[in-house]
């Protein structure tokens, strides 16, 4: 069977140990998550979870049948063939930076729209909110840039529907 990237927003009980609960019932069945990022929503009792995992039809189905035998999840969203905005937040710190490389780092950021929000004299943190695409080729040009002196930290996607169907 074919597989392909899905996205799954669940609305749970904001309570201790739904989190370890809802990542125990991918684990205890073999099924990889790719990203999970858990968030309080505009009611305190209630987290968003946004699963994002690469299966074929046949496991999409039993999860979600799975997730919504859970008594702790309140709703779930198949975000997969719908138009949703989407982001993940990523960390680049540059090491061992010359004034050059400083330079080079301040157009790049400049060029693609991140932010620096740190440095000192030999170090650089950018920041990016984009796309796990535009993230993966930040990643890239940044390593191919600055070789062995790159760290990388990024947080999984979040997602919401879109409201129009122009999505960017």
């Amino acid at each position: 069977m074919e597989t392909k990237k899905r996205v799954i927003s669940a609305y749970v009980e904001n309570q201790i140990g739904v989190l370890a609960k809802v990542s125990g019932l991918f684990s205890g069945k073999n099924y990889n998550l790719d990203t999970l990022t858990v968030g309080m929503t505009e009611d305190p009792t209630i987290s968003r979870m946004t699963i994002g995992l690469t299966c074929d039809d046949l496991t999409f189905e039993q999860i979600i049948k799975q997730l919504n035998r859970s008594v702790e999840v309140i709703k779930v969203l198949d975000f997969t063939d719908i138009p949703i905005r989407k982001k993940e937040l990523l960390y680049i710190k540059v090491h061992s930076c010359s004034e050059k490389d400083k330079q080079e780092i301040f157009r790049i950021v400049q060029t693609f729209g991140m932010e620096v929000v740190d440095y000192d004299r030999n170090t650089v943190l950018v920041e990016c909110v984009k796309t796990e695409a535009h993230n993966n080729d930040m990643i890239e040009l940044f390593k191919k840039t600055f070789i062995n002196r790159v760290e990388v930290v990024r947080g999984g996607s979040v997602a919401i529907e879109a409201i129009s169907t122009c999505v960017r």
